[in-house]
């Protein structure tokens, strides 16, 4: 780990390592569709809610980051709640049709053989809105996720080579297989505190301030406050605080605030939380009886022919490939080609997608400048133009700065 300035306020990583986080953060970065899994990805951050100012032995920010890197804790089972407000418009539950369509389950077009317990599609429902998560663990081999819905649950449950995930909603039940030794399924999609404190701390470098900021007392555990906080303007991430667990160094709450200020973009915390060993059968799962059961690989569907003038998906994932950086730290944008030449397609295209671009467009703001003209989307955190000649430009930076960074790719 690289040092901490001499006053304790600033840690730097590997530029190597910064890029790579930054890649898999953007890997995210895909137009509208998905910027609520863009922001979740790059880290977010809402206040801290606590019950209590412990009494603890002092400890640098860099002592504490380093407790994090140390943490070993591979056994604990608790309660995680999630409140995520990126200040997107409502658009009635289209969104998550749109996410479940781009990974390939219910509503994605070919056979129509998706299942509504995919996780693939199922865990990008936490971007959004609040959630109550049942989590446990032990070990690399067995963990479970359990998302309460109401009078409906689902659960992502990981037990040696099998991996299951169970929509009671719908007795749906989506199984396929993993390594020996893997790491939770669907990890991409942060879930916990630790997986929303290790993508926020690998943004961490010499752009950013990073102090302890005291103590707290989480889901009744004693716990230092890390707060990390870009030195750059432009940025529209204000502070992320993570409370550490001081005995394991285990992240048990995560609160990224906007830099506008305001309620938290997310909030991310135990309410419940033991690191003593989970029982055995907590990992066990056995399909309901009657309930439709798709294996992995038989739910993929063959892709629907692009429309003309468009690239199909696996020509833009390949056109990710040219993904740049543009900036530096959290000023960093993330800029590619989609290849798809007129911006969002509009009415005139004809099919969903064309009504869609229109009504989507309806929430962009319209921007022109030295690289011609396109639409703004906005969020709390996330911001992204979209260009009339098929380029992106996203970051978790100010409408000006995606312009300017337009302006000057010219």
């Amino acid at each position: 780990m690289a040092p901490i300035d001499s006053d304790d306020s600033t840690t730097a990583v590997e530029g190597e390592e910064l890029r790579a986080g930054r890649r898999k953060a953007a890997r995210y970065v895909v137009p509208v569709a998905v910027m609520g899994v863009a922001a979740a990805t790059i880290g977010l951050v809402p206040a801290l809610a606590d019950s209590g100012d412990p009494d603890l032995p002092k400890v640098t920010a860099e002592q504490l980051i380093e407790k994090i890197a140390k943490s070993d804790v591979e056994q604990l089972s608790g309660t995680v709640r999630i409140n995520t407000d990126l200040g997107l418009p409502d658009l009635g539950g289209l969104e998550s049709g749109l996410m479940s369509g781009m990974s390939g389950g219910p509503g994605s077009g070919g056979d129509g053989e998706g299942s509504a317990a995919d996780p693939s599609a199922k865990l990008t429902e936490l971007v959004s809105g609040s959630h109550t998560l049942r989590v446990a663990a032990d070990g690399p081999d067995r963990q479970k996720l359990s998302l309460m819905e109401n009078a409906a649950e689902y659960s992502l449950i990981h037990n040696g080579k099998d991996v299951w995930g169970y929509d009671s909603q719908s007795n749906e039940v989506y199984h396929s297989t993993a390594p020996d030794g893997a790491e939770r399924p669907e990890k991409d999609v942060p879930a916990t505190p630790k997986d929303f404190a290790d993508q926020a701390l690998k943004s961490v470098d010499d752009t950013t301030s990073v102090t302890v900021g005291g103590t707290a007392q989480v889901a009744g555990r004693d716990a230092y406050r890390l707060v990390v906080e870009p030195k750059q303007e432009g940025s529209t991430v204000g502070a992320i605080t993570v409370a550490v667990d001081a005995e394991t160094g285990t992240p048990l709450k995560f609160t990224l605030t906007p830099a506008s200020g305001g309620a938290a973009v997310v909030d991310v915390g135990f309410t419940k939380v033991s690191f003593a060993k989970p029982d055995a059968s907590t990992f066990d799962f056995t399909p309901p009886a009657g309930a439709k059961v798709t294996e992995a690989d038989e739910a993929g569907a063959p892709a629907e022919a692009p429309e003309p003038g468009r690239k199909a998906e696996g020509d833009l994932a390949k056109g990710m490939d040219g993904l740049k950086v543009i900036g530096e730290g959290w000023n960093s944008i993330a800029a590619f080609d989609t290849g798809a030449q007129g911006g969002l397609p509009t009415g005139s295209t004809g099919g969903d997608l064309g009504g869609l671009g229109g009504f989507l467009g309806s929430f962009g703001d319209q921007v022109k400048g030295d690289f011609g003209s396109g639409t703004v989307f906005k969020t709390r955190l996330v911001n992204a133009l979209i260009t009339d000649d098929g380029k992106v430009y996203a970051g978790a930076v100010t409408k000006d700065a995606l312009v300017k960074a337009a302006d000057a790719a010219q």
